[in-house]
């Protein structure tokens, strides 16, 4: 009968060979450098808690204010397109700034990003739901988050971005003893 016994050494080199965890985490190191995947998980997220912002706000309406359920719900509906249009853009930004390296167009999406941030604290100093306030919130982590990427971008010159490395201090050579 073989027994195996795991050592914190053999555990250790097992996790790097696993090949779901090499992975994920070659995943999350692209999200601290793309700005393009940044943009659309922003786009894809506030688009939806837009709509769930808008269902209660028409809901909560169609309970409280009849009469101005129909103008409540068109002016959702333009709302939620000026969103969604913003966002697109925005998203549309991102792409092209990472697609290009172009510092210029990672200051215009800094710039695009400062005004949602601002949008977002806005918000959330003045919200009137719990979803108002998540959403504000969410909405405003992200905008910063695109930003240090954005910046990041543009720190590079049209370069590739790299993560700050560390200098190694050097051990004095061994010698020999005689």
């Amino acid at each position: 009968m073989v027994t195996a016994t795991f050592t914190p050494l053999a555990v250790s080199a097992r996790k790097r060979l696993n090949p779901i965890s090499q992975a994920c985490h070659n995943r999350t190191m692209k999200l601290k450098y793309e700005t393009a995947v940044a943009t659309l998980i922003q786009f894809v997220v506030l688009t939806l808690l837009n709509i769930a912002t808008g269902i209660t706000s028409v809901v909560s309406t169609w309970h409280s204010d009849r009469p101005n359920f129909v103008s409540n719900l068109l002016s959702s509906l333009v709302f939620f397109l000026l969103i969604a249009l913003w966002f697109g853009f925005i998203w549309i930004l991102g792409y092209a700034a990472q697609d290009r390296r172009s510092k210029h167009l990672a200051r215009l999406l800094i710039a695009a990003e400062a005004l949602i941030a601002l949008v977002a604290l806005f918000n959330i100093k003045h919200h009137n739901s719990g979803l108002g306030l998540v959403t504000s919130l969410i909405d405003l982590a992200l905008a910063l988050w695109v930003i240090t990427l954005a910046y990041r971008l543009s720190r590079a010159d049209g370069g590739r971005i790299m993560p700050k490395s560390r200098r190694r201090q050097r051990r004095p050579p061994i010698t020999p003893k005689l």
